[in-house]
């Protein structure tokens, strides 16, 4: 939420010297993409429109993780980044509420105000981030929290790969061990941020690298 296909700049380079063919999407709202009303099913089917085939990786973080989930891309190799992969979202809220809270969001992150909140970024990455804030259409955000739709438990057929930040806000020890349990395979980076890669860049693609080792 509120980033932009623009966060790959260094992890996209890096996969593309390991042999892939790297292509980063901006969600709905997001980045260049256009801005849309409408739940988490037409967010997937615009991922899968940008990608054609079934990719040999996909990777997805926070919100991308969970429109990757619920996309019908078929990935090889799956790669959730920071998320619980929880069967449903939380409460309901108003328009209201939701338009605030993004709102308030967008406008405290500047490149000012990550310079002081996110030391361990490059400032590549606060730029980017800044940018990405600037783009995002808050609308629709709002759309797709109001949509209120069931967050989809991906296909336990595709190998698949948690990395998240430890400790996180999003992803416990006891959820981690779940996961584990079901079949996903599960790394943790010691006080990495919420987007891995900006704080622990070499740690996240030694997890990638490593993999299913």
């Amino acid at each position: 939420m509120m980033g932009s296909a623009q966060q790959y700049h260094r992890v996209g380079p890096a996969l593309a010297t390991r042999g892939y063919r790297a292509i980063a999407v901006d969600l709905p709202g997001h980045g260049n993409s256009p801005t849309a009303r409408s739940g988490l099913s037409a967010w997937a089917a615009a991922v899968t429109d940008a990608v054609s085939g079934h990719p040999a990786l996909a990777i997805g973080q926070s919100l991308g993780g969970v429109v990757l989930a619920a996309s019908a891309l078929q990935p090889a190799r799956a790669v959730y980044v920071d998320i619980p992969l929880t069967a449903s979202p939380g409460p309901p809220r108003t328009a209201e509420e939701l338009t605030a809270k993004f709102t308030a969001a967008q406008a405290g992150r500047t490149l000012a105000a990550l310079r002081k909140s996110k030391p361990a970024w490059s400032d590549a990455d606060r730029q980017v981030e800044a940018t990405a804030a600037q783009q995002f259409d808050v609308a629709t955000a709002v759309a797709l929290e109001l949509a209120n739709d069931k967050h989809p438990t991906p296909a336990t057929d595709v190998p698949s790969l948690v990395i998240h930040a430890n400790p996180s806000r999003y992803v416990s020890a006891t959820r981690a061990a779940e996961l584990q349990a079901q079949g996903f395979t599960v790394r943790a980076i010691p006080a990495a941020d919420h987007t891995l890669w900006y704080s622990h860049f070499a740690e996240f693609m030694a997890a990638l690298d490593n993999w299913p080792l």
